[in-house]
């Protein structure tokens, strides 16, 4: 267990880093076909269908293989 919250702690600090120094890697994210954005006068409605099926898709793989070294 502790390894496990080790490793996922490390993961964790370095897709923050990803993220402060890199923003521009996520710019894809919510402009995807599929993705529904609906803008009227008073409300916005996101629904990020595509972008959603792709980070599952990847977290499922990361899973997958952090189960079989661990």
């Amino acid at each position: 267990m502790a390894r496990l919250l080790i490793v996922s702690g490390v993961l964790l600090l370095a897709a923050g880093a990803v993220l402060h120094y890199a923003p521009w890697m996520l710019n894809w994210f919510g402009r995807l076909p599929g993705d529904i954005n609906i803008e009227s006068e008073r409300s916005r409605i996101f629904i990020p269908i595509t972008s959603m099926i792709i980070v599952s898709i990847v977290l499922t793989i990361l899973i997958n293989l952090f189960k079989r070294l661990f």
